[in-house]
């Protein structure tokens, strides 16, 4: 099947037109027509470089809605027209103890990521979302929920599975007491989800400019991190703090937040971490811990909650072409709160 996407050629270059063909069909393969694909800050990071493990050219794009266009002979999950989603992985040994477990992401032989990505059978890279098709195994697709609004849904693949396991594996329910740092893609998901499953929740920030946006979207309370005294009042208070900032910084003032036993996640980013005082986490028992997606079982149950609850991100719509400039506005925290691609409105 030739498609076309658009590919960055080097690090930092825009992303441009480029034409490939997605592979041929294995026997449990499903052929997608992509309808949206969001915008996740992991696809700029990418593009720049960022990690140093890009393969170039590359193709972004991790969360994808679309329609099944075609199956292999072995598949029987899906068939043609059904509304699906793939997210941030494609593929997984599925026969190590996490596999069987229903954790690929933590897959013992490394799980195959959707682009930027060595393909197990055929050693090619795998290219994304940022295109107008994709052919994926069918264990990694995932049915969505008719309530679901199709133009909104893509940012659940990601922002929305990233934050969602954490919750569900520290337990978060009604009477928990949840912090969100940051507010941006991962965080405003991380909101709804906490409110949600019956969290108290409070958003800590460096300034008040997200104060209206964090109560609108269902925070109880609004934190400033810049004042001290608000700090020291809220010492012992969280029993999970989410932690998705996006870039380097310094965790050691939000430990004393923490009650005897709670639980600082990282789920923004990846890499170094300023130099942390153990202080705090000697005094109270408390830890850092850190959080990738979820397996496929748990993003469909995540999918299936979000329609249940009616939970969607805060998107801005743009077209293929306007990727450029997405990225720009991105980098410089300019939007509120993902951007998806439409597909179909899009004319490369």
């Amino acid at each position: 099947m030739k498609t076309i996407g658009y590919a960055a050629e080097s690090a930092h270059s825009p992303l441009q037109p480029y034409e490939y063909d997605c592979r041929p069909l294995r026997e449990d393969d499903v052929a997608i027509e992509i309808l949206y694909s969001g915008v996740c800050h992991s696809d700029l990071h990418t593009v720049n470089n960022d990690w140093g493990w890009t393969i170039f050219p590359t193709v972004p794009g991790h969360e994808i809605v679309g329609r099944v266009v075609e199956v292999g002979s072995q598949v029987s999950r899906y068939q043609v027209g059904d509304q699906v989603a793939v997210g941030c992985m494609v593929d997984s040994c599925q026969s190590c103890s996490q596999c069987h477990s229903g954790e690929e992401q933590f897959c013992e032989a490394g799980f195959t990521q959707t682009y930027n990505s060595v393909d197990r059978h055929t050693q090619e890279i795998t290219k994304g979302g940022f295109a107008k098709h994709i052919v994926v195994r069918q264990e990694f697709v995932l049915s969505i929920p008719k309530s679901l609004d199709l133009a909104k849904a893509a940012p659940l693949l990601c922002a929305g599975i990233t934050t969602y396991s954490p919750l569900r594996t520290w337990n978060v329910g009604p009477g928990s007491q949840v912090a969100i740092i940051g507010m941006g893609g991962l965080g405003h998901m991380a909101i709804k989800l906490a409110v949600a499953m019956g969290a108290h929740v409070t958003v800590i920030s460096r300034s008040q400019d997200k104060q209206g946006d964090a109560l609108d979207l269902g925070a109880n309370d609004f934190l400033l991190s810049s004042e001290p005294e608000s700090m020291e009042l809220s010492a012992n208070r969280f029993d999970l703090i989410l932690d998705t900032v996006p870039v380097k910084h310094d965790i050691t003032p939000y430990l004393p937040l923490l009650k005897v036993d709670g639980t600082l996640t990282l789920v923004g980013q990846v890499g170094p971490i300023a130099e942390v005082n153990t202080v705090p986490m000697v005094m109270g028992r408390r830890r850092i811990a850190a959080s990738l997606i979820g397996g496929i079982a748990q993003t469909q149950e995540m999918l299936d909650f979000c329609a249940k609850m009616n939970i969607l991100p805060e998107v801005e719509m743009i077209k293929m072409e306007e990727i450029n400039q997405a990225f720009e506005r991105l980098e410089r925290a300019d939007v509120r709160y993902r951007f998806v691609i439409d597909m179909q409105a899009s004319s490369f």
